[in-house]
């Protein structure tokens, strides 16, 4: 067929294709009824119509067809041959390739592997799918890691077909575009564009990437750290085209293997990111001081839950939390739920003139210590310790937020941290009363916790009658006050991975009249439950495992989750049986999970 014949069957195809519709269906449910609605892309905006029940098939079908000359048209493209000029334009972002990838996986290669490298691999080497990989999480979370590993395990002559695109905030998708048709002439086969999302019109296009590029062999991996960008790209445009992979959740198992640093307490200090391995962690983690991780709440959550509503729908999703972010005042918001979110993750968090939980809480612990009790955080200045800490967290009171906080923007702000894998819910359940159900939140990245109540402890050391007491004194109160905020910390991590790595069981804390179980497991096939404490303890005391023993309590639980099929106490200790109660080191028993 020579160029003429087929310039007109393009133009034929053309025509058939501009008068059927494009974009896709999609379904929403309100109140137990379906509504449908035909979406598509019009000048850079989206656009959605109602459609009754009765034209879905039509209008399905009508789509499908339009896709299928779609795709008759692209190959027939593909045979016109390329203007010189094209061939010969100068790329416009920044590409490694062949040497230069070998050179830049270099400082990788002795690093240890998180889990979700064997998905990238198999995606690169598996079977053509006509789908793009999606690697996406915050900042520090081992994205470009992974990739640079993926290149270093590259035999010579698979390098020489990939390449590593350095997406800028100045490129433009028509100009990705041009560079990937370069590239796809030139024979390049694995292409990883990093940092995708800066692009303005990233969403609206993504497809570009699956239905051209990916449906004609190229393995395509997005990376970057605007998470909710890839979610809305998802949504808007790639649908079920994308495999994701999200790297924000690290969980005690690689944060000991990866980095290679053991304890509980390290993670809870220091877990959430894998910005280094090894030598001198502690010193230069992103969760090391405060300021960092007021930096990193900035950067690589606020900003990335301002930039993603700013890209997509021409602005339109902001919804409510609009006003705050016109008026600066959204990453303060955010800043102050994600320093409240372990445990109180309400409306009055954000209304109210900020007060410190884990002071009022150390202070009672710290009356009822049965070896050295004191009431020494009664007496100190409550007022001025809260001042002083509300501003080492920078969290605007009430009189000073220009925009009122109410529950719907405390919904907005949670539904994105939800997004981003940052936080989730865990069920508080309760007995005799089941139909009382409560939550707690936990976060996914502890450093952060710790990071904002390592302030507070600044704060008590500003307080003039604590300065008043002697050394041995203070410290024996702050080390107190960490470890009650380490111990509540704990019963979140386990929790909240006991929960990931059980999607078929219920996962829960189960409270009483009077004490509660800090975790349930509840396998609804096997009808049967598992209970536990969560000690952040290196000692056995019988008390720690009263409730477990109690049999009224017991009696309830088997009433309702059936058998009780282990009773255990999880603590810092060594592994061992105390009248009939298991005590299990949690470091253990965390490396265990998902395996």
């Amino acid at each position: 067929m020579d160029t003429a014949e087929l310039q007109e069957q393009i133009a034929h195809l053309k025509d058939q294709i501009a008068l059927l519709p494009k974009g896709t269906i999609t379904k929403k449910k309100v109140n137990d009824k379906e509504y449908f609605y035909h979406r598509w892309s019009e000048s850079g905006k989206r656009q959605e119509k109602y459609v009754s029940a009765a034209e879905v098939p039509t209008l399905h079908a009508q789509i499908k067809q339009r896709k299928a000359l779609e795709k008759q048209l692209r190959d027939l493209q593909k045979q016109l041959p390329r203007p010189p000029s094209a061939a010969s334009r100068e790329l416009s972002t920044t590409i490694r390739t062949g040497e230069e990838l070998r050179a830049f996986s270099a400082g990788v290669r002795q690093y240890r592997k998180r889990e979700c490298f064997q998905q990238l691999h198999d995606y690169i080497y598996g079977p053509v799918q006509d789908k793009v990989l999606i690697l996406y999480g915050l900042r520090r979370t081992g994205k470009t890691t992974l990739i640079r590993q993926l290149f270093a395990e590259m035999s010579n002559d698979d390098l020489s077909k990939a390449a590593f695109i350095q997406v800028g905030p100045k490129n433009t998708l028509a100009e990705v575009n041009r560079d990937l048709r370069r590239l796809e002439k030139q024979g390049f086969r694995y292409v990883f564009l990093d940092e995708v999302t800066l692009l303005e019109d990233f969403i609206e296009g993504a497809a570009l990437f699956s239905d051209i590029f990916a449906a004609c062999g190229m393995k395509i991996v997005l990376s970057g750290t605007d998470s909710l960008g890839f979610l809305f790209a998802e949504d808007e445009q790639l649908y079920d085209r994308c495999i994701l992979l999200h790297t924000t959740f690290i969980p005690y198992r690689e944060f000991e293997s990866v980095l290679g640093i053991r304890g509980i307490d390290e993670y809870i200090r220091y877990g959430g990111t894998m910005s280094l391995g090894g030598v001198h962690y502690n010193e230069r983690s992103t969760f090391a001081t405060k300021e960092r991780a007021d930096e990193y709440v900035d950067t690589a959550i606020a900003r990335n839950i301002q930039h993603s509503l700013r890209c997509y729908q021409n602005e339109g999703h902001f919804r409510h939390l609009r006003a705050l972010y016109e008026a600066g005042e959204l990453t303060s918001a955010i800043n102050r739920v994600v320093e409240d979110i372990n445990h109180r993750f309400t409306l009055e968090v954000l209304t109210r003139d900020f007060k410190s939980s884990d002071l009022s809480i150390s202070a009672g612990n710290l009356r009822r210590d049965r070896a050295n009790p004191t009431d020494i955080l009664d007496r100190v200045d409550v007022a001025a310790v809260t001042e002083n800490l509300r501003a080492l967290l920078e969290i605007r009171n009430k009189e000073e937020q220009t925009v009122p906080l109410d529950d719907i923007h405390a919904a907005e702000i949670k539904e994105y941290l939800d997004l981003l894998d940052l936080t989730q819910d865990i069920e508080v359940l309760h007995l005799p009363h089941v139909g009382e159900k409560g939550s707690r939140t936990a976060i996914a990245q502890p450093g952060l916790r710790y990071a904002q109540a390592s302030a507070l402890i600044q704060s008590l050391l500003l307080d003039e009658t604590f300065s008043a007491l002697s050394l041995p004194e203070r410290n024996a109160v702050q080390e107190r006050i960490l470890s009650e905020i380490m111990g509540r910390m704990m019963e979140d991590i386990v929790l909240l991975e006991t929960k990931l790595a059980n999607p078929n069981k219920q996962v829960f804390v189960l409270q009483f009249p009077v004490g509660e179980f800090d975790m349930v497991v509840f396998d609804p096939a096997a009808a049967s439950c598992e209970i536990f404490e969560i000690k952040h303890s290196m000692e056995v005391v019988p008390a720690q495992y009263r409730h477990l023993a109690d049999p009224q309590k017991c009696a309830e639980t088997e009433h309702r989750f059936g058998p009780i099929m282990a009773k255990t106490v999880l603590y810092r200790g060594e592994p061992q049986t105390v009248d009939g109660i298991r005590y299990e080191n949690v470091e253990a028993y965390l490396c265990g999970l998902g395996k």
